[in-house]
C-alpha cells in the first residue's frame, strides 16, 4: 500500500513536471513566431498529461497573451490581452506546437492604444453607451483652430465595404470601423468634413491576428474594444 502511495506521488509529480515544462516550452513558441512586445502564457487541461503527449492529442489547451501587436495595412494596432481557448488539438512530432480543430477567445484594445491607432491625432474615451466612443480632435480652418468633441459608433465590417457601406473590390476578412453620428459644423463651411478626417478611420485587425484567429464580434464598454474571435483548423504554434 504504501509503495503505491509512493509511486502515485511520483508519478504525479513527474506529469506536473511535464506539463510544465510544455506549457513553458509552447509559450516560449508563441512568443517568438508572434513577436510579442509582452508575455505568453499556455495552461494545459487534463490528467494525466503524459497520457495525452504520448497519444499526441490534447483536449484543451488556453492561451493568454498580453502586448500583441497586430500589423495589417502597413499599420499597427495593440492589443492589450488575448485570450483564447484551443480545442482538439493535434500535436507535431516534435511537441514544439499543433494544429487545433476549432477555438474561441476575446481581446481588448483599451481607448490609449485606440487612441494610438488611429493615427491622426485624435483622442479616443469611451462614449457613455454600449458601442459608443467619444473621439475628440482639433482642426485649421479659415485660419482658426477648431476643437470637436463627437460620439462614435464602432463596428465591425467586411473589409469590401467602403466608407459609404458599398461592397468593395475584393475585400476579405473584417474592419474595425470607427464613424462620427453626427459633426457639429454650427454652419462653418468645411468643418465636418475636416472633422470626420480627423474622427472617422477603419482598422483591419484579421490580417495580423496571431494564431490563425478571425474577427466574429465587437462590443464597446468603459474598459475599451472587446472583439470575440473564433477559428477552426488552426496552428497552435509554429515548429
Amino acid at each position: 500500500m504504501i509503495i503505491a502511495v509512493v509511486l502515485g506521488g511520483l508519478f504525479v509529480a513527474a506529469d506536473r513536471f511535464a506539463v510544465g515544462y510544455a506549457e513553458d516550452r509552447l509559450a516560449d513558441r508563441i512568443r517568438a513566431r508572434q513577436g510579442l512586445a509582452g508575455s505568453a502564457e499556455v495552461d494545459i487541461h487534463g490528467f494525466p498529461f503524459l497520457t495525452q503527449a504520448l497519444s499526441h492529442d490534447l483536449d484543451r489547451v488556453d492561451l493568454k497573451l498580453k502586448g500583441v501587436d497586430v500589423v495589417a495595412d502597413g499599420r499597427k494596432t495593440r492589443l492589450t490581452q488575448l485570450d483564447a481557448t484551443f480545442r482538439g488539438v493535434k500535436l507535431n512530432g516534435d511537441y514544439s506546437g499543433g494544429t487545433a480543430e476549432r477555438a474561441e477567445g476575446s481581446a481588448l484594445i483599451t481607448y490609449p492604444d485606440l487612441t494610438e491607432a488611429s493615427q491622426s491625432g485624435a483622442k479616443l474615451t469611451y462614449g457613455g453607451a454600449p458601442d459608443k466612443v467619444k473621439v475628440t480632435a482639433s482642426v485649421n480652418l479659415l485660419g482658426q483652430t477648431f476643437t470637436r468633441s463627437v460620439v462614435s459608433t464602432v463596428t465591425l465590417v467586411d473589409a469590401g465595404e467602403g466608407q459609404g457601406g458599398a461592397a468593395g473590390k475584393g475585400g476579405r476578412g473584417k474592419i474595425v470601423r470607427v464613424r462620427a453620428d453626427a459633426v457639429p459644423g454650427e454652419g462653418i463651411p468645411g468643418i465636418e468634413g475636416a472633422v470626420r478626417k480627423k474622427t472617422d478611420f477603419d482598422r483591419r485587425l484579421d490580417d495580423g491576428l496571431p494564431v490563425g484567429l478571425q474577427l466574429t464580434g465587437l462590443t464597446a464598454d468603459e474598459s475599451g474594444i472587446h472583439l470575440k474571435l473564433s477559428g477552426t483548423d488552426l496552428a497552435l504554434a509554429g515548429s
